[in-house]
């Protein structure tokens, strides 16, 4: 059955299994989406599939409000600008700009379907929960953005790190546009993008942050700002959005993660796992599991791995033999094995207590893991979903058709997750960019 594309939207085929909005953007991978009621519908038949057409979901990029709408088949999407389209050409080239950003923000070349059909091959525990939790997929977000995200995360839960992260942008980011609630629409929500590390790195910063509320974590992020700032300049190359320092964290998606996670953990307040958090979802590093002693409890009593059940001290030596035991399960994609097993928050109420298995985190409130008890098998390469235009106007504009990288405020899509590996440079390549240092502090996970 079509869905009816709501007024302003543009619509793009995508199945919910491939991607679920309500279990992805709530499950501690992203901090800054809005996520607002609709108003309620007078009758929804059993069968219709603008059923799940229940909420809107807004983020505020930098040039660019973008909302999107789904359905158990169709994903809608818009955007809103500061100021009108001059001419038709230049608005159908802004949302074929956004379908290209959202193409690469979700990573929907990633056959998500085949993977969970290989997974459940692999875990029986895995095929009696996987339908409760379908679409749940990595993020591939700003590395800067992420970056200071999870610096937040320490010792945190995901509503106050929402919090702080919203706190951001409203004190350090000027307002970018205004748009109506979706239920009450004379009432206004101001949306700011996230603030860049120029501004950040401003010595009155820590103060501001700390009146906030960030205690600790306000002095990690002033002087990770301040280090990026200091190594790699403030001013955008060209008259553009993105600074220097913002274009460096790109350039680890193309090195190895050996030495791309010991670039991160040279910032103040970047431990192992939030290094490890951000190289899974902003650099390209889906093998990648963040550990903690929650996954080591369990990587112990259902994976055989050696060691005591109870609490351990995480150790260099210990946290590699625990992120080594979950790759050579689940390979290339053992991240996304991960999260998967991960539930949001508002759907683990579900779970029985035979199936609610020990947390694990993305942040320290997230702790829902499942038992994989298999043997090692070979890894998951996952084929690539092909994924129609919404129009014909935005199938006419190329993806060489986009601004540079430089010029605009949207990333540069991806190539495929095989040829990123495929493309990566040696480890070395990291000594072409400046090196940073830091004095070692405590709190840092």
């Amino acid at each position: 059955m079509t869905s009816t594309i709501p007024k302003g939207f543009h619509a793009l085929p995508l199945s919910v299994a491939q991607l679920s909005l309500a279990a992805v953007l709530k499950c501690g991978q992203s901090f800054r989406w809005s996520i607002l009621p609709l108003p309620e519908r007078k009758t929804v038949a059993e069968d219709d599939n603008d059923k799940l057409l229940t909420h809107e979901y807004r983020l505020c990029l930098r040039d660019r409000v973008v909302c999107l709408q789904q359905t158990s088949s169709t994903l809608f999407y818009r955007s809103y600008f500061s100021d009108a389209a001059p001419t038709p050409i230049e608005e159908a080239k802004r949302e074929a700009e956004t379908l290209v950003w959202l193409k690469d923000y979700f990573q929907l070349d990633v056959d998500l379907e085949k993977l969970y059909k290989e997974w459940a091959l692999k875990d029986a525990v895995f095929t009696k929960f996987q339908d409760r939790f379908k679409g749940i997929r990595i993020l591939r977000q700003d590395p800067w953005e992420n970056l200071i995200s999870f610096i937040c995360s320490s010792n945190n839960n995901i509503t106050r790190i929402s919090k702080m992260v919203q706190n951001l942008c409203k004190h350090f980011s000027p307002p970018l546009l205004s748009l109506p609630d979706p239920c009450n629409p004379e009432e206004m929500a101001t949306y700011h993008p996230f603030p860049s590390p120029s501004v950040l790195a401003a010595s009155e910063v820590n103060a501001t942050l700390r009146s906030l509320g960030f205690g600790y974590r306000a002095e990690y992020i002033q002087r990770t700002a301040k280090m990026l700032v200091d190594a790699h300049g403030a001013e955008p190359l060209t008259s553009g959005y993105r600074e220097p320092s913002e274009i460096w964290l790109e350039t680890l998606r193309k090195v190895d993660t050996a030495a791309a996670r010991e670039e991160l953990m040279k910032f103040v307040g970047v431990g192992r796992k939030v290094a490890d958090c951000v190289l899974l979802m902003s650099m390209d590093k889906s093998e990648v599991v963040p550990v903690d002693t929650h996954v080591y409890q369990i990587a112990v009593k259902h994976y055989g791995l050696k060691g005591s059940s109870g609490k351990a001290t995480m150790t260099p030596k210990l946290y590699d033999d625990v992120n080594g035991k979950m790759q050579s399960l689940w390979g290339d994609y053992a991240g996304w094995a991960y999260s998967v097993t991960c539930p949001p928050p508002s759907l683990s109420s579900e779970l029985t207590l035979a199936t609610r298995f020990v947390q694990v985190l993305f942040t320290a409130d997230l702790k829902i893991f499942s038992n994989y008890g298999l043997e090692a098998t070979a890894s998951t390469s996952p084929s690539k979903t092909p994924l129609a235009s919404p129009t014909k106007a935005l199938q006419k504009l190329a993806i060489d058709d986009r601004p540079d990288v430089l010029t605009s405020p949207l990333p540069v899509p991806s190539p495929s997750p095989l040829k990123r590996k495929a493309e990566r440079a040696p480890s070395d390549a990291i000594d072409q960019t400046p090196r940073l240092t830091r004095r070692r502090t405590r709190g840092g996970t």
